[in-house]
């Protein structure tokens, strides 16, 4: 193993260890908290629910990638979950944390291939729940930042099933982190907006004029099948075409890349190094900074301007 990849969090423990270190910390935080590890968080939208031999559903964030990333209660539930239902962008490293005996159902989504309509995974929770199991939604970043978190909540509470909400660190600050960009900073952005870079089937179009605000960072999930109109459209609404932007593929795991330019520039750099979802497109001043900042490091294959 080389220098540069001993020493990556997350990244040089083997999954055994990590499900043990996980283990770990999980119980001694329950000791140092009082809390035994099974206290139970749900709502209360069905208190009859318990008695009629209904599981629950914790919806689970699993952050941007690296498993050190996860929040304790996250940890938790994955290790006691009966079932664990995951996206596509949930790491094979923080699957590693759910004991050898969970069912494990995917229903991951990826650009053009869907393993299962919303609607359908929306029935799967219900169903999984009404048969008595424990049930982990397990979700890539935050649930409720682009995944759908709010949708499947809603057909719950419909029917009468016992749920929480467990938040993980969204792409945007995880990737962003890692990639040595600042989402704020005084001298050149006093806020950040999150958009996705595809919108709902007859659904409204971007707000160009929001996402285009100048002294503002423009993150964008799933923006790279259309980076080139994302750029040209911010450009075409105020944003100067010499305006930092980056593309950081797979943030915070070991396939990390990031490729900088300017809105002008970055559509043929992106094609140049061949980048593929999953990647994140942060737009701002900030971006400049990355050269400096940037401390994470798994290959050093960035695209630079």
């Amino acid at each position: 193993m080389d220098s540069s990849s001993s020493a990556l969090p997350g990244q040089g423990t083997s999954p055994a260890t990590l499900a043990e270190l996980a283990r770990h910390l999980v119980a001694r935080a329950s000791l140092v908290l009082k809390r035994p590890p099974a206290a139970g968080r749900a709502n209360s939208a069905a208190p009859d629910a318990a008695k009629a031999g209904v599981g629950r559903v914790a919806l689970v964030g699993a952050g941007p990638g690296d498993p050190e990333l996860l929040t304790l209660r996250a940890a938790r539930l994955i290790a006691e979950a009966e079932v664990l239902v995951f996206d596509h962008l949930v790491t094979a490293d923080v699957l590693t944390l759910a004991a050898p005996t969970v069912e494990r159902v995917y229903v991951g989504k990826k650009a053009g291939s869907h393993t299962l309509p919303q609607e359908d995974i929306n029935q799967l929770l219900i169903r999984l729940a009404q048969s008595g199991r424990s049930v982990v939604r397990l979700k890539g970043g935050d649930p409720f930042v682009f995944g759908r978190g709010g949708e499947e909540l809603e057909d719950l509470v419909a029917a009468g099933i016992p749920f929480e909400v467990v938040p993980g660190i969204t792409a945007a600050c995880g990737v962003a982190a890692y990639a040595g960009i600042p989402l704020t900073h005084r001298d050149h952005a006093q806020s950040v907006v999150f958009a996705t870079g595809h919108v709902k089937p007859g659904g409204p179009d971007a707000d160009w004029l929001a996402l285009a605000r100048p002294r503002q960072t423009t993150v964008i999930y799933m923006g790279v099948g259309a980076l080139g109109d994302l750029c040209a459209g911010l450009i075409a609404h105020g944003r100067g075409a010499d305006t930092p932007a980056a593309l950081v593929e797979n943030g915070t795991t070991r396939a990390q890349r990031v490729v900088t330019g300017t809105l002008a520039t970055l559509p043929n750099k992106a094609r140049w190094a061949a980048v593929k979802p999953p990647a994140l497109l942060i737009v701002g001043e900030v971006v400049a900074l990355s050269d400096r900042l940037a401390w994470f490091s798994p290959r050093r294959l960035s695209v630079r301007s």
